[in-house]
């Protein structure tokens, strides 16, 4: 994968799956039925900008100018396909697992979000949570604290109780991350 900066390297690795679909599609029309379902579930699940850009994309437009009405997550993935499309050693591996700390500035993001309301964020936040639940382990731990971050705890030694070194790690960037989103 290109180097972009972790926040949209996490965004692309997350993503990997649609990036990678779309682009396939591209080159070989019959799996478009099955990309089509995809799209229709994600924009059932809110994802309408999204879509609107793949479509276009899917009906031959290549203009970087798809992304200027989307938010970041959606630009930052209309982006990869463009780039897929112009160079496939571009596409990121569906396989891969994302790093854990590159999801730090996306987490923070999301729980800065919440803090101000954005009810968007709220419900893929608590998503993001309950899977992060299910993973169990500090990835675990880590999702059960989401609700405490939303409300403002900050205090390290708190939140980590319990969690191991890579835990403790995740937490401490997703706290300094939120620290700059506060400061401004």
């Amino acid at each position: 994968m290109t180097q972009l900066p972790p926040r949209q390297q996490q965004i692309v690795q997350t993503h990997a799956g649609l990036i990678v679909n779309v682009v396939k599609a591209i080159q070989n029309p019959e799996l478009r039925p099955t990309l089509e379902q995809l799209l229709r579930t994600s924009e059932e699940n809110g994802w309408h900008a999204l879509v609107a850009a793949i479509r276009k994309i899917l009906n031959g437009s290549r203009e970087m100018s798809l992304v200027a009405t989307l938010d970041e997550e959606d630009a930052t993935i209309v982006e990869a396909i463009l780039r897929g499309i112009q160079n496939p050693a571009t596409l990121p591996d569906p396989g891969a697992k994302p790093d854990p700390i590159l999801a730090a500035p996306g987490l923070a993001g999301m729980i800065h979000a919440c803090t101000r309301g954005d009810v968007q964020a709220l419900e893929l936040l608590s998503q993001m949570a309950e899977q992060m639940t299910r993973a169990g382990g500090d990835l675990g731990r880590l999702g059960g604290l989401m609700r405490r971050l939303v409300e403002g705890e900050r205090d390290p030694e708190k939140l980590s109780y319990g969690m191991g070194p890579q835990g403790v790690s995740l937490l401490l960037a997703v706290l300094e991350e939120l620290g700059r989103h506060e400061a401004h």
